[in-house]
């Protein structure tokens, strides 16, 4: 075990000095390239890419009379909370219709399937929730297009190595982000009781469901979706890959709240998460392990050690 850590360590340490060069170098490039075209109006990119979407979303559902008075921050704010609403209901619904009508008799032999009064109770807190939770992509944009963060429009300034190494990077910080984030959330007693409890009123199979995946308290949702904002200061970052990393966000939650034991190292899919809801100090992680096996807060699920071989179900203390 030491010694796959010391190697894993060392990965990680040649890793972040080769993400480091590509940074580096991709900051020179996004800001030379940022500083000649902010003089032909670069950042109206930004403004024309998110009119764009607002078109997408709004021009099928609102005359172009109406859409002319509003203005566009609120236009963004109403894109994504209608986006929200279609992928929470989307995944979550079509999701819930596969694993609970169609595979029920195979992937829940034992009936543990959550009943309406916890799913609708899911879908009450989302709701309520929803409106908060799209301010902050929203308030994302917004400072993109000021040209506040290291965002950049076009994968072509910086070339596609470089952007694959941001994606990385940015990954990595919002990985240990939400890691740190969301055991906050549990070790601050305070901040467990007023924010992150709302969600663990659903700590057993047959409460959790795709629809939990956001029912947090309005605040518990925006401190842990925040890293994907903070990376974006962080690290240069093509505008519509993090767009995208957020829509995948939303996916993501519906998955990990479902039960199913995929059991697919080192993804911290819904088996892991389960056990989290049920003790309450395990698997704070987000799409990955490491940060939990790193910090001493990994619990496997029964029958997989912690690097993914077969073993017995290993607790940590």
């Amino acid at each position: 075990m030491t010694s796959v850590l010391t190697m894993f360590l060392m990965l990680c340490f040649l890793m972040g000095q080769t993400l480091a060069e590509f940074s580096s170098n991709g900051t020179d490039a996004a800001q030379s390239a940022s500083d000649r075209f902010r003089k032909e109006g670069y950042l109206e990119l930004f403004v024309a890419e998110t009119e764009w979407y607002n078109d997408i979303v709004l021009g099928p559902l609102l005359p172009k009379s109406v859409c002319l008075v509003i203005p566009h921050i609120l236009q963004t704010w109403l894109r994504n909370y209608l986006a929200g609403l279609l992928v929470y209901f989307a995944t979550g619904g079509l999701w819930c219709l596969y694993i609970y009508h169609w595979k029920a008799p195979f992937l829940f032999p034992d009936g543990n399937i959550p009943g309406w009064e916890p799913v609708l109770m899911q879908i009450q807190v989302s709701m309520q929730a929803m409106p908060m939770y799209t301010a902050l992509p929203t308030l994302s944009e917004y400072m993109v297009e000021k040209g506040w963060t290291r965002c950049y429009s076009q994968i072509e300034q910086v070339g596609w190595s470089m952007h694959l190494g941001h994606c990385i990077l940015y990954l990595v910080i919002v990985e240990v982000g939400i890691y740190w984030m969301h055991r906050g959330l549990h070790d601050i007693k305070p901040l467990y009781k007023i924010l992150h409890a709302t969600h663990h009123i659903y700590n057993k199979q047959d409460t959790l469901s795709p629809f939990a995946g956001l029912a947090f308290h309005p605040l518990d949702g925006i401190l842990q979706a925040a890293p994907h904002v903070v990376a974006l200061f962080l690290v240069p970052m093509h505008f519509f890959s993090h767009e995208l990393f957020l829509f995948l966000e939303g996916i993501w939650t519906t998955n990990i709240h479902d039960c199913l034991d995929g059991k697919v190292w080192p993804i911290m899919g819904a088996a892991y998460h389960t056990i989290h809801h049920t003790t309450y100090r395990h698997n704070y992680g987000h799409y990955t392990i490491f940060m939990d096996w790193i910090c001493g807060t990994l619990r496997p699920p029964s029958g997989m050690g912690p690097t993914g071989e077969k073993g017995e179900d290993t607790k940590s203390k």
